[in-house]
Formats: C-alpha cells, sequence, structure tokens
C-alpha cells in the first residue's frame, strides 16, 4: 500500500505542492492529470527523491521520504521520467538490466523475458544503442527500465507521450500491470490526453485526481491534490 500524507515541496520561494495526500492499495492505479506547472513530474521528482520534500510517503509501511535516494529503488519502485534518461552509449537491453545491476535484484532473466513479451518492439532492438533509436522508442526503454525495477510499485511520467502507437496499445501494455503483483502504479498526463484515463483497464480503481482544478484566484501555483 502507497499512503502519502501532507506532502509538500517547495523550489527556491516558490510553493509547488502543498499537502498532497492519497492512498492507493496493492493493484490500484492513480492518475495525475493537469496543465503544464500544475506539479505532476515535481510529485514524482519527489517521491524518488530527485527533490527535497517534507511530509510522509509510506509504502508497506516505509517512509521514503526518510531514505536517501539512492536507497529507494531497492524498495520495489521503478520510475519512469518524463525525459527518459537512458545511458545513450548503453544498448537497449543494458538500460533495461541496468536497475538489476544496481540493487541485485532477482528473477531478473524471467522479468526481461516479460518486458520483451508485453512490448515485443523492444526485444526487435534489444541490442541497439539508446543513442540510435527515435524519441518514441526511447520512453518504450524507459518504461521497460521502470518495469524491471517496479515490483512494488510504479511511478510513470507521461508514458505514452511521443510512443507512435494507437491508444489501445498503450493501453494493452497497462492491462498487463495486471498480473503483475504491483502495490500501485501512478501515471501522469497532460490535459490534451485528459481523456486517456478512460481507457484503463477495468479491473483496476481508478483515482484521478484533477490538479488544474484546484488554482483559486490569486494562486501561486501550489497545487493541492
Amino acid at each position: 500500500m502507497l499512503k502519502i500524507g501532507h506532502l509538500s515541496v517547495s523550489i527556491g520561494a516558490a510553493v509547488i505542492l502543498r499537502d498532497v495526500s492519497l492512498e492507493l492499495d496493492e493493484g490500484e492505479m492513480g492518475g495525475l492529470i493537469g496543465r503544464n506547472g500544475a506539479g505532476k513530474t515535481t510529485f514524482m521528482r519527489a517521491l524518488m527523491g530527485a527533490l527535497p520534500a517534507s511530509g510522509k510517503a509510506e509504502l508497506a509501511g516505509v517512509d521514503l521520504i526518510a531514505l536517501p535516494a539512492h536507497r529507494r529503488v531497492a524498495h520495489g519502485i521503478g520510475y519512469m521520467p518524463e525525459d527518459r534518461r537512458l545511458v545513450p552509449e548503453f544498448t537497449v537491453e543494458e538500460n533495461i538490466r541496468l536497475p538489476s545491476w544496481a540493487t541485485k535484484l532477482d528473477g531478473v532473466e524471467q522479468r526481461l523475458d516479460w518486458i520483451f513479451a508485453v512490448m515485443p518492439e523492444l526485444e526487435r532492438f534489444r541490442a541497439r544503442r539508446a543513442l540510435e533509436l527515435s524519441g518514441g522508442q526511447q520512453k518504450m526503454v524507459a518504461l521497460g527500465r521502470a518495469l524491471m525495477a517496479g515490483r512494488r510499485m510504479l511511478p510513470l511520467d507521461e508514458p505514452f507521450e511521443a510512443y507512435n502507437v494507437s491508444i489501445m496499445n498503450g493501453t494493452s501494455v497497462m492491462r498487463s500491470f495486471d498480473n503483475l503483483g504491483t502495490t500501485a502504479v501512478t501515471y501522469t498526463a497532460s490535459e490534451q490526453s485528459s481523456d486517456w484515463g478512460t481507457t484503463i483497464p477495468s479491473s483496476f480503481t481508478v483515482n484521478v485526481q484533477q490538479i488544474s482544478s484546484r488554482y483559486g484566484p490569486g494562486n501561486t501555483g501550489a497545487a493541492t491534490v
């Protein structure tokens, strides 16, 4: 279970997130949908320790905020950043395997086979270097890397942006999470793709937090979820 309470993030003098609270049970999916600047990526980065934050974010009873950033992945978190952050000289397969080298994961070969089964496009260019791929292909690799590590939680930041396939193919990838045993899946999407939340498999409970609707007159940009 993921339990977030009173999570707040400031960058300099600007308050980006204020007292964010939400809960996701095992197998549940939550979506953050809002305009640019609403704080969706900041929320993800705070969970991963890329930005300092106050409050609590407990995953299976462990407070992630109290952990150093480099120790969070070992708790079964597979983060997919919006800007991919691949190692350009590594091959596709090496980028996907990277979390297993850092955390000594079990069942890596079986997991890799499963990832290639979910996204067969990846297997076709597994030996190519990341710098030789298109933006959409790199997004796929970043998702595959997140799936390698995400045994308990998958924070996905705009996972299908620039992914040059039909939306139903994107949804089929999300359907594969049904038997994954992951505690929680969270994703972000821009307002332009907000109808995408309606295509999430019915086996998940979908909680869509309309961040942009929380802005009142004179608000400085802080989002409260």
